[in-house]
């Protein structure tokens, strides 16, 4: 299969006007060739979006446990411009964790459209100040052996932790060689998330939400992931969670190497207003989705129009198509295989009008999925 004539978001650096081969799901060249094709003149051809946390869409959670909703997930993701994804724990009890990487682990390579990477656990080493929509009575301390024993379920690509919690100093020294760890709904102070960083933590999980801000004199979580040269952050970009304003800024300090747009969507995204549940608790869908106290819980958007989102803001284009490419591939270390167009890698495509404005055609593994 040959794409002609697009322009492509070539080797996760920028555009450039090529034809693509592709073989048995993989991207062979990216040169010009007078072998016939599908000509997409006029058109942009990025990598598939890979979103690194998310809960659900369309009516499933993926702590549902059920094949059924992870295939929903999969193919609603798909149509958004989505090839691959890290379903999002919530905090659960011991045994409903199992039950739930047990089914996520099981749907691995069965998937109709967005692929799964491994899962993102959310919970439930966290800080009880800063749960906002997770369930309080079930954080619990760190416990390196719980974590060992899910991974051995289903791979964790990102483990959350509250890196002033007691332990997690500790588990993080261990964690790190399993899975990124990331700082998340933690009160931590900058210089607690410093430590952590020298320990291991490389990650920051819905940057300004759940953690502690930046003030001139307590530069809090926020202020140490700025000065650091190397901690990743996700952003949460509908505009909601966070003003364009602080994005603009966080893009801009962060550089383009270490934003990641995320969607942390619930199941309620696709969907009408209504009410919904996430781990266990109501949630109202009005516009934005949140518990009955009116604390956010997580979103109902998704990655595409996220990425529409963070160019009417300002962010330069070539930065907001890697937020949702190539950086969070190499987040969970699998950049070696998709996030760039290039030969040897995956052939997840999205394929976009000349205005980045709809979606016309996604691939997943060099299979046409929309």
């Amino acid at each position: 299969m040959i794409l002609k004539n697009a322009e492509v978001f070539a080797y996760g650096k920028d555009f450039i006007t090529t034809d693509i081969t592709i073989e048995n799901g993989k991207i062979v060249s990216l040169e010009k060739t007078d072998a016939p094709g599908e000509d997409f003149s006029g058109k942009k051809i990025l990598p598939g979006f890979i979103d690194i946390h998310i809960h659900g869409c369309g009516g499933a959670d993926a702590c549902d446990a059920e094949a059924e909703s992870l295939e929903k997930m999969s193919e609603y993701l798909a149509s958004k411009g989505v090839t691959s994804f890290c379903p999002a724990t919530m905090t659960l009890p011991k045994e409903e964790l199992k039950k739930v990487f047990a089914a996520i682990g099981n749907e691995m390579g069965k998937e109709k459209g967005a692929y799964i990477h491994g899962i993102n656990m959310e919970g439930p080493f966290i800080s009880k100040e800063k749960a906002g929509a997770q369930a309080k009575e079930h954080i619990i301390p760190p416990d390196i052996a719980l974590f060992k024993e899910l991974n051995a379920i289903c791979p964790v690509k990102l483990v959350d932790i509250a890196p002033e919690t007691d332990g997690a100093l500790e588990f993080i020294e261990e964690a790190k060689n399993i899975s990124v760890v990331s700082a998340a709904h933690t009160a931590a102070t900058c210089e607690e998330i410093a430590e952590a960083e020298k320990r291991g933590l490389s990650h920051a999980t819905h940057l300004f939400n759940a953690m502690t801000q930046f003030l001139s004199r307590e530069p809090g979580t926020v202020g140490a992931v700025f000065a650091s040269d190397k901690i990743t952050a996700e952003m949460i970009c509908d505009g909601i969670h966070i003003s364009p304003t602080a994005l603009k800024a966080a893009f801009k300090t962060l550089g383009e190497d270490r934003t990641v747009i995320i969607s942390d969507a619930m199941m309620a995204a696709g969907l009408e207003d209504g009410e919904y549940t996430l781990g266990g608790q109501r949630v109202i869908k009005k516009g934005d989705a949140r518990l009955a106290d009116g604390t956010l819980a997580g979103s109902v958007t998704n990655l595409f129009d996220e990425f529409k989102n963070v160019i009417s803001f300002g962010i330069p284009i070539k930065q907001a198509v890697k937020s949702v490419t190539i950086n969070p591939a190499k987040v969970i270390g699998a950049d070696s295989f998709t996030g760039s167009i290039e030969p040897g890698k995956n052939a997840d495509l999205t394929v976009l009008d000349e205005g980045f404005e709809s979606i016309l055609a996604v691939y997943v593994k060099g299979v046409k999925v929309k």
